[in-house]
């Protein structure tokens, strides 16, 4: 449920952008919203969500329409070094960035469960604490006895 993308021609700060507006959609409703947005990075990130999809269908035979997109990452590449010439024979150098990107889809986590996970580690903190506290106490109590 995983789809990579190297070296492709966007600066990482434009394509990101886009990652970040559909990081944790689900995927229908994250084709269609780069369907509709009007940048190049869309297309990019649309096509990549588009390989992750038919990943998904082909060799893991899940249904697409459940999932969502877990994580997308988009990371700096190697850069090509260009440059505009100046006075004097000076150069300014230029770098045109290229960007990795990485798409991971997978299943919505039930809300229910994780509060109910966080409620019981949160007792059982409170718990081990009331303990230490009594136990903390009690050797307290039986020091001040033994020295009377």
């Amino acid at each position: 449920m995983k789809a990579y993308l190297s070296s492709v021609r966007i600066a990482p700060k434009k394509a990101n952008l886009i990652a970040k507006m559909v990081r944790g959609m689900s995927v229908p409703v994250a084709v269609e919203a780069l369907r509709r947005t009007n940048k190049k990075a869309a297309r990019i990130v649309e096509t990549l969500l588009r390989s992750a999809i038919a990943n998904t269908s082909h060799n893991d035979k899940q249904d697409p329409q459940m999932l969502i997109i877990k994580t997308i990452v988009v990371n700096q590449a190697q850069a090509y070094h260009r440059g505009i010439p100046k006075a004097r024979g000076q150069v300014r150098p230029i770098r045109k960035y290229l960007s990795h990107i990485s798409l991971v889809l997978g299943f919505p986590e039930i809300e229910e469960s994780g509060e109910k996970i966080q409620k019981n580690q949160r007792n059982q903190k409170k718990s081990s604490s009331i303990k230490n506290k009594k136990s903390s106490e009690s050797s307290a109590s039986s020091d001040s006895s033994a020295s009377s």
